[in-house]
């Protein structure tokens, strides 16, 4: 089995990656989120799943381990091949489908193309004990807040500024509720420097 593969990206489609490996090229399909994050000629490291059937050898590639795991794992339920398995990550995260098969939430399978009401509903029964708690939930957000804080905090120093007048435009800026752009707090930050 190849459990993973690093190289240079030699050419992207709408739905897989060419990444050269010793001189040879491998066809890895892929997720549109997976594809999003290579650049042709850039470096690429993808955990990898090899579905062998009678007529053909089909790699798939992955962002991380996780993505990875939860692919061969929905493919234990019955009715999810591997083109299912990669439509549901396609569509929904690893986190998102396990909280959707805990919760009974057969509206979010269904989300799927291919995945119906019957078998988002089978899916759920097969998969409810084995795809475990969502990850992301045993992660603290407070710790991703004060990252941002720091980040911003050094780029103002780096930029000249003294750590009593960093700090203060720091804490003027109000926390984000989504994901941190550090840039555009930075840039409030030093508006907040500015006005002060």
């Amino acid at each position: 089995m190849i459990a993973f593969v690093r190289g240079k990206v030699a050419a992207l489609t709408l739905s897989s990656a060419v990444v050269e490996v010793g001189g040879v090229g491998l066809e890895l399909l892929c997720t549109p989120g997976t594809l999003a994050g290579l650049r042709t000629g850039g470096e690429a490291l993808l955990p990898t799943s090899l579905v062998v059937r009678e007529d053909s050898l089909t790699l798939f590639g992955f962002a991380d381990d996780d993505e990875k795991a939860t692919f061969e794992l929905v493919q234990t339920a019955s009715g999810v091949g591997p083109k299912l398995a990669q439509a549901m990550l396609a569509v929904l995260t690893p986190d998102t489908l396990r909280i959707a098969v805990a919760n009974d939430d057969v509206k979010t399978l269904t989300k799927v193309p291919g995945i119906g009401q019957k078998g988002a509903q089978r899916i759920i029964l097969e998969l409810k004990d084995r795809l475990g708690a969502p990850i992301g939930a045993a992660q603290p957000t407070r710790p991703a807040a004060a990252a941002w804080r720091d980040q911003v905090t050094e780029a103002l120093l780096g930029l000249g500024y003294n750590g009593r007048d960093a700090e203060r435009a720091v804490a003027a800026v109000p926390d984000p509720r989504d994901t941190p752009n550090v840039s555009a707090l930075l840039k409030a930050a030093l508006q907040a420097l500015s006005k002060a």
